[in-house]
């Protein structure tokens, strides 16, 4: 339980410091807002014509009686959108992430030195046009992981009782897992760990992930909150990057710092994560 209140508190800490930073939270809101008017287009798109595109796609009813050729195709109609809808979710992080990899890097790096003991932020030293060809790459491989989790609990949706209780709370904490991965994603990239080293590194505490991501995740079923919690979500994935790599950090906006913050064991700032070396991008 104690990692989950931690994970849960560094969600609550990021929405505080864009709370405090008005420039950033401005700058941050409009991947989110663009993000957002091209997901509604093409689910209103979806809503227009979505029976259409399933009476096309089964001509074999065309035949049928009534009412079970309308039932068929409005079922189908109705998962459709669903799994649109569903989709959305799941990839409204990744798409906004990558449209606004600009903004949140320079949020990101923002946060990294107001916490940092001696101020700096660690830099991949790559650029753009590759930061950006790594987050996608790295996005469309969570995305098809995210996918495969999704089909099945989908599947396990339709198992009595089970599939309308324990299901859907088991997709929320699947879901913030892949949330958490792509927010961390922004400040891990820039201390160059790979896609394998960052999943390592979330696994090895899922209770502090869930705390952090799960919120997240029941929050982001309403697009127009995602769209205001993503630069505060950002800014505490940063902090929670730092405290699973055994950074050191101070309060924020350059209050003390708190010692008891320190995870035992950790290093100086800056310490890499074991598993940097080997995983770094070349």
């Amino acid at each position: 339980m104690g990692d989950l209140g931690v994970g849960f508190n560094y969600l609550a800490q990021g929405q505080r410091w864009v709370a405090r930073h008005g420039k950033e939270y401005g700058f941050g809101l409009l991947p989110g807002l663009i993000t957002l008017v091209l997901y509604a287009a093409a689910l209103t798109a979806l809503a227009l014509w979505g029976q259409d595109f399933t009476t096309w796609a089964t001509p074999f009813a065309d035949d049928w009686s009534s009412p079970w050729q309308g039932l068929f195709r409005g079922f189908l109609t109705a998962v459709l959108f669903a799994l649109a809808l569903a989709l959305s979710v799941l990839t409204f992080t990744a798409v906004t992430l990558l449209v606004g990899q600009p903004f949140y890097e320079s949020l990101s790096e923002r946060v990294d030195r107001d916490v940092s003991p001696d101020g700096t932020a660690p830099e991949s030293g790559l650029p753009l046009w590759r930061e950006l060809w790594i987050s996608g790459r790295d996005s469309l491989r969570i995305l098809v992981r995210a996918l495969v989790w999704g089909v099945l609990l989908f599947a396990l949706g339709f198992v009595p009782v089970a599939g309308q209780t324990a299901v859907p709370v088991i997709g929320f904490f699947v879901t913030g897992f892949f949330l958490t991965e792509e927010l961390t994603g922004v400040a891990l990239q820039r201390r160059r760990v790979e896609l394998r080293d960052r999943l390592a590194l979330l696994r090895s505490r899922k209770a502090l992930v869930w705390g952090f991501g799960t919120p997240l995740a029941v929050a982001f079923v309403v697009p127009f909150v995602a769209v205001f919690l993503m630069p505060g979500a950002v800014a505490g994935a940063t902090l929670m990057a730092r405290d699973l790599l055994g950074e050191r950090s101070g309060e924020p906006d350059g209050e003390d710092a708190d010692a008891d913050r320190t995870r035992p064991g950790d290093g100086h700032p800056g310490t890499p994560y074991p598993g940097d070396g080997k995983g770094a991008i070349a």
